[in-house]
């Protein structure tokens, strides 16, 4: 099992997390999504290696970018 830490930029209500979770959930292998609004942290935690640039791409399909 793996987990991985990621800062969401941009998100401003419970829909905005909502959308990450929902991509960030479609990613392969992901078991697990934990978003917290107030600090924009994003938890991943997969049973295989995470795979980081699906989740920074699962991300930008929500809207959101991915602090660096």
């Amino acid at each position: 099992m793996s987990t991985a830490t990621f800062t969401v930029v941009g998100m401003t209500c419970g829909h905005c997390v909502s959308s990450v979770t929902e991509e960030v959930t479609e990613v392969a292998g992901v078991t697990d999504v934990d978003v917290d609004l107030a600090s924009g942290r994003l938890t991943v935690t997969s049973d295989i290696d995470i795979d980081e640039t699906a989740v920074v791409a699962a991300v930008q399909e929500a809207g959101y970018q991915v602090a660096t």
